[in-house]
């Protein structure tokens, strides 16, 4: 199951990914991704339904993917959560997750444009591996994690070094508007049998320069459901940014940074496969 943003005919809704084009979810009475995974096991029985019949769905060039979740809830992300990465930043080991967020402002889809802003010259580039809340839910136990997890995406968290390492707080460096690629999909989790054992790549104008797998992960996924809802009420939507692997572009002797005319391919592993352009910003 491939849960979509879809917009076709100037209407933007929620859809499955069947292979051969996209399904429209508006029939079942969702609207929307946020309205789908709210609806908790009616719309997934209703989406396995759809993909068993799923009659005339409308052809792949017909459509524009979206950011699965435009507007997310909550975007969360956390970093130095690969080890080789946080040697690389010449950072401590983290024995506690370091948490920052995202705002909705820098969200965009599959094939949307990266704005390099002309205040920065040094915007860096980070494969994420992310999940999506399913479920509502306050201090859940690691041993329940993937009963409030939906699904699995893909996020390039996009940073303005020179922004983010100014002060100890690294949000504003994070959340420039377009920052946030997201896509083009969520992937349910029971299409996935390990997201512990992914491999997740990164590839500027055809080099790659991110080669890891989500083995490395520091905190994974039950570690981070249990912490981060002690602090705060997960929702269906909200979605947490897993970190990046080892080989960022601060990080490189002399330092690589995207610049307008850029290309970046984030894979991972059963996931699919981000694609974006860099262009100037305003």
């Amino acid at each position: 199951m491939k849960l979509v943003t879809f917009t076709h005919g100037g209407s933007t809704r929620a859809g499955l990914d069947v292979g051969g084009g996209v399904a429209d979810l508006g029939p079942g009475g969702y609207p929307d991704v946020l309205s789908f995974l709210r609806a908790g096991d009616a719309a997934i029985r209703y989406a396995r339904e759809v993909l068993a019949s799923p009659g005339d769905p409308l052809p792949h060039s017909e459509v524009k993917i979206e950011a699965p979740i435009p507007n997310p809830p909550k975007f969360i992300c956390i970093g130095l959560n690969y080890l080789d990465h946080a040697k690389e930043s010449g950072m401590e080991v983290p024995t506690t997750p370091t948490v920052f967020t995202k705002y909705s402002n820098a969200v965009i889809g599959p094939g949307d444009a990266i704005e390099i802003p002309p205040v920065s010259n040094e915007v860096d580039y980070e494969a994420e591996f992310a999940f999506v809340i399913g479920k509502k839910g306050r201090n859940i136990p690691q041993d329940q994690w993937e009963e409030y997890v939906f699904g699995y995406t893909i996020v390039h968290d996009v940073s303005a070094r020179d922004y983010q390492l100014a002060t100890s707080q690294w949000t504003i460096g994070k959340t420039f508007d377009t920052f946030g690629p997201m896509g083009p999909s969520i992937v349910n989790k029971d299409e996935i049998g390990d997201p512990h054992d992914l491999r997740i790549s990164l590839d500027l104008n055809g080099r790659t320069l991110q080669d890891s797998s989500t083995k490395q992960l520091i905190f994974r996924i039950p570690e981070l459901v249990e912490y981060l809802s002690t602090v705060m009420t997960l929702l269906p939507g909200d979605i947490v940014s897993t970190g990046t692997p080892p080989g960022v572009g601060f990080a490189r002797k002399p330092p690589i940074f995207m610049k307008p005319g850029d290309e970046v391919v984030i894979r991972v592993e059963g996931v699919g496969e981000l694609r974006n352009p860099c262009v100037a910003g305003a």
